[in-house]
């Protein structure tokens, strides 16, 4: 293991209040003592104990760079299981890179983007998908995928995958050394209660991947497609929704050609939200354009949002619309329900089984009827988890799924009475699998990959 003192700023390089730069590694109290002055100057810092905090100045030679306070957090009790030192200063992209400098003159070298989380999980603090969680808290785009950031932080993930793996070692364990002193264990009947044992753990595997899809809305967002014919809403709606002009609105027919994407945050889950062109015939190049790509968006979207214009017949245009809704999640919205109405909610219910909801964009009737139809589309009315456990990472959904597979083959060994040396094997590679999740059974080159997408100072 790399045992070099690292150092990074652990805040962005801006002018700000405060500014933090943080030093790992066996040397990083030495390096501290070599540019660091204690306000009391019969203070040594080096023999100061861990969880303390020093103010002071900081010096390049005999130059005063700054005043400071330090933290010092001696390992294996700190972030990195390091000694590590933490300095406080001044906000502002020249004191903090004059500081960093000095650090570096004094021995240490540049971290790399993650590379004290790394050092977390290398020397045990952590395991991989802990590590993997802190990223995903500091990316944290709503309540919800922060909450289960924090939960998988906690360990949440690992003690269900440690739990799968403790029972599969010990009964690969048990028939390991049943098949060694065949004299002494008996496999009598082993067979079926294996068979159930395994069946418990599959079933186990497949809830908690089922989780994924809702995991994946919670972590990333739903993304969300506005269709409809032109001069149906669309862009009226988007404002609506984000309680803003974001879109241009105008009578003129096609006046939106290409694709508008905005944040809008619901209850906790973010909606990645997507004005298109209106979808009609056209012999307008651009326009043309810009239906195929409403239509691409359309075919990639988790919520299609069908905007129809209830004051006028509908016509072949929506027919193609309707079409694209098939197999998809989707709600039709009766939009500008304050004029005569030419479609109604049974109009549509006979062409789609689709929910649908009678919406004035310029007003804003029918909103709240939206959000809680999404919310029940998505989540069956209740977006909360409380303490289950939910999937967010696809590197982890991949694992469960290999195991399960592997567990799938235990099981068909078993039915076909197959010699139990090959169920040894399918058991370890079920072990194997659920190993790669917390990183007990990862290849160097992708421990490195998943840590290169960190921030740096992290």
């Amino acid at each position: 293991m790399n045992r070099d003192t690292i150092v990074a700023a652990a805040t962005a390089m801006s002018s700000a209040g405060i500014g933090i730069i943080r030093i790992s590694g066996e040397d990083s109290f030495l390096i501290l003592d070599r540019i660091f002055r204690s306000k009391n100057p019969e203070k040594n810092i080096l023999e100061q104990p861990s969880y303390t905090i020093h103010y002071g100045m900081i010096y390049d030679e005999e130059e005063l760079l700054d005043e400071v306070i330090v933290l010092l957090m001696k390992g294996p009790h700190s972030y990195t299981a390091e000694d590590t030192v933490e300095i406080d200063c001044h906000g502002g992209i020249l004191v903090m890179r004059r500081i960093l400098e000095t650090v570096l003159k004094q021995g240490a070298r540049p971290a790399e983007p993650g590379e004290f989380t790394k050092r977390a999980f290398l020397n045990g603090r952590i395991d991989l998908s802990q590590a993997e969680a802190v990223m995903d808290v500091i990316q944290a785009k709503n309540e919800l995928a922060l909450q289960s950031s924090v939960s998988q932080l906690k360990g949440s993930v690992s003690e269900k995958i440690h739990s799968f793996r403790e029972q599969i070692l010990y009964e690969t364990a048990f028939l390991e050394s049943a098949l060694d002193d065949p004299e002494h264990i008996s496999l009598d009947g082993y067979a079926e209660k294996l068979s159930n044992i395994i069946r418990k753990i599959g079933s186990e595997l497949e809830t908690l991947i089922h989780t994924f899809e809702n995991g994946r809305i919670v972590k990333e967002g739903i993304k969300t497609v506005i269709l409809g014919k032109p001069n149906a809403g669309k862009s009226s709606l988007l404002n609506a929704l984000l309680g803003e002009d974001r879109a241009i609105v105008t009578d003129i027919a096609g006046t939106t050609r290409d694709i508008l994407e905005e944040q809008l945050y619901l209850d906790g889950v973010t909606l990645n939200i997507l004005d298109t062109a209106g979808i009609r015939k056209t012999k307008d190049m651009v326009e043309q354009i810009g239906v195929s790509r409403a239509k691409e968006q359309a075919e990639a979207a988790d919520l299609i949002l069908y905007v129809v214009d209830s004051s006028c017949s509908l016509n072949e245009n929506d027919e193609e619309i309707l079409e694209l809704l098939k197999g998809k999640k989707g709600i039709v919205l009766l939009n500008k329900s304050d004029l005569k109405a030419a479609v109604t909610e049974k109009m549509i219910a006979e062409k789609t089984d689709h929910p649908v909801i009678s919406i004035s964009a310029k007003n804003g009737f029918g909103l709240k009827e939206l959000e809680e139809a999404i919310q029940n589309l998505f989540f069956q009315g209740r977006i909360s988890f409380n303490d289950e456990l939910v999937i967010t990472n696809v590197r982890h959904k991949v694992a469960l799924e290999e195991a399960r597979k592997s567990l799938l083959m235990v099981e068909n060994s078993i039915k076909l009475q197959m010699p139990e040396d090959f169920y040894t094997i399918d058991l370890m590679g079920a072990y194997m699998s659920l190993g790669q999740i917390i990183g007990e059974e990862m290849g160097e080159d992708l421990v490195q990959e998943i840590f290169s997408k960190f921030c740096m100072g992290k």
